[in-house]
């Protein structure tokens, strides 16, 4: 990994290449996420039915269960430093920023790419209307965006406690709660035919949300990881 006096961009991408190497060999993660959320799709789906379902339920139902399979693997990122007992080493090659940006990508890049596999997966079962699929996929990235943001702060603080996953819930419900609300306020509109001009207010609102969250996460980190 390069030493502190290398370039931002590649100390980021050291330990986003090491996240995702280690990642590829144990894939703990990715089938956490994964099985979560596809387990919860196919059993509301065969209970509640693949048709009648109005758009809030569907727009919830979606968010919910991106949110719980978030919980179920977001945290390894920093869990993993410490089971592995590699945080010391983390914290002499690599100065905060470039932890948590790398992190931070590992965390999108594993979110990104278990919606790509859970999201069509939701259109099937649900039979939930896909005529503004781009539209739904715009409010998709910005809401994992925002999730990871969030999340890979949290999943740092909760590294050293005992009790990690419950806790990583229980601290992550609060901070994303305002985001949950607006994706599904903008998932609805967009599942009811809606245009972009008619969610104006919460692709601001998330792009908003995402910046501020970036940006404080960048100015705690470090505190947080010198600890």
């Amino acid at each position: 990994m390069p030493n502190k006096s290398a370039g931002l961009t590649s100390r980021t991408l050291a330990v986003f290449s090491k996240d995702m190497r280690v990642e590829l060999r144990s894939k703990y993660a990715f089938n956490a996420i994964l099985m979560f959320g596809v387990t919860t799709l196919a059993v509301v789906s065969f209970t509640l039915g693949q048709s009648g379902l109005s758009s809030p339920i569907l727009s919830a139902l979606f968010w919910i269960i991106m949110f719980f399979a978030s919980m179920a693997g977001l945290a390894q990122v920093f869990i993993r430093e410490e089971e592995a007992g590699t945080v010391l080493a983390l914290k002499l090659s690599a100065d905060p920023t470039a932890v948590y940006l790398g992190k931070f990508f590992f965390n999108l890049a594993l979110l990104t790419l278990i919606s790509a596999i859970i999201t069509p997966i939701f259109f099937i079962f649900t039979d939930a209307p896909a005529d503004n699929i781009l539209l739904f996929v715009l409010v998709l990235i910005l809401g994992i965006i925002g999730l990871c943001a969030a999340t890979t702060i949290v999943a740092a603080i909760i590294a050293k406690a005992s009790i990690k996953g419950a806790l990583f819930a229980v601290l992550s419900f609060p901070i994303l709660f305002v985001l949950l609300l607006l994706l599904v306020n903008a998932a609805t509109k967009v599942l009811d035919g809606a245009t972009i001009g008619g969610i104006g207010t919460e692709i601001q609102g998330l792009v908003a949300y995402a910046g501020v969250m970036i940006t404080a996460s960048l100015m705690l980190f470090k505190y947080v990881w010198q600890e």
